[in-house]
């Protein structure tokens, strides 16, 4: 999958850990780099910080607000690209809010705009709706929506911390994000990494069954396979090859060799439903039964003498 990318090329990141992987991936590609948060500590270079009113431990909803409130220099600073690389972490409310906001100013003005969008753990009981209702967004918006999912990983390696599956997904996402070239605009994608240093075959295993846990086998129409480290055997990198194009059917896989990266990474185009539909219960009404979609839900200080509870 891939999307005809037309410079220049801009890398934006959403909050903490979608300004890392934007930083890196635009020093990758040879980029030039956007960072976006309500937090000054994510900042840092060219940014665009997100005003919340004074409010320490401000709300989705409130950041997301800021965002629009920001629209205008945001949008400047995005003038004179074609296409967008975002980077936002949804299981973070900075990403969560501000995403949808960003994916919809890239519409407004025609840009190109692929999302690398992280989901949470699925011990992460409080952030799995904010980053399902986020998703849903992107996923409706313009452009590419790559979905980054943190808790197939962890079931697919459950003796990993944390951090590790997260060096994984950024390493993951910086690779493919520099090499994205022919993907159709308006599909959604699953990234789905094995870790390296066991063997090609044995990181196969585990980006395959990350990748199924987070869609049903036969919803794969094609799909891309990087194999990374440095030193591959060409034998082992046409042994998998074969493996994964016997696993996925005639969307087979074809092959990337880099040379660095966490191991075997799969990135597949997916038709239907993902296990991501269930993370926003509200989902399942019809659009013609919803209020406003159009307009993301925000708190916003409308100068009326009421208790502002953020």
């Amino acid at each position: 999958m891939g999307l005809e990318m037309r410079g220049p090329l801009l890398f934006v990141g959403i909050g903490g850990a979608g300004s890392r992987i934007a930083e890196k991936a635009a020093a990758a590609a040879g980029a030039d780099c956007l960072r976006i948060s309500n937090d000054p500590a994510d900042l840092g270079g060219r940014s665009v910080r997100i005003g919340t009113g004074g409010v320490i431990n401000p709300s989705v909803r409130l950041i997301r607000a800021g965002a629009y409130g920001a629209g205008p220099e945001i949008e400047g600073a995005m003038s004179g690209y074609n296409t967008v690389v975002m980077a936002a972490n949804l299981a973070g409310r900075a990403g969560a809010a501000a995403a949808p906001v960003v994916s919809e100013m890239c519409g407004r003005a025609g840009r190109g705009l692929v999302t690398f969008a992280v989901m949470p753990f699925g011990y992460e009981k409080g952030r799995i709706f904010e980053s399902g209702i986020a998703l849903r967004r992107l996923r409706e918006g313009p452009g590419t929506t790559i979905v980054v999912d943190n808790d197939s990983m962890m079931q697919s390696n459950p003796d990993l911390a944390p951090g590790e599956c997260y060096d994984i997904a950024d390493a993951a996402i910086v690779h493919v994000a520099r090499s994205l070239g022919d993907a159709g605009a308006g599909e959604t994608g699953i990234l789905a990494a094995g870790r390296g240093g066991r063997g090609a075959e044995e990181s196969l295993r585990d980006s395959l069954k990350a990748l199924y846990g987070s869609a049903p086998p036969g919803s794969v129409r094609r799909s891309m396979m990087y194999v990374m480290g440095g030193g591959v055997p060409v034998g082992e990198i046409d042994s998998v090859s074969r493996i994964a194009g016997g696993i996925l059917g005639e969307g087979g896989s074809h092959v990337d060799a880099g040379s660095d990266g966490p191991g075997v990474v799969m990135l597949a185009s997916i038709r239907g439903t993902t296990k991501f539909d269930g993370y926003d219960p509200l989902g399942a009404i019809p659009a013609a039964d919803t209020l406003d979609w159009q307009d993301p839900e925000c708190s916003i200080d409308c100068g009326l003498d009421l208790y502002q509870m953020e």
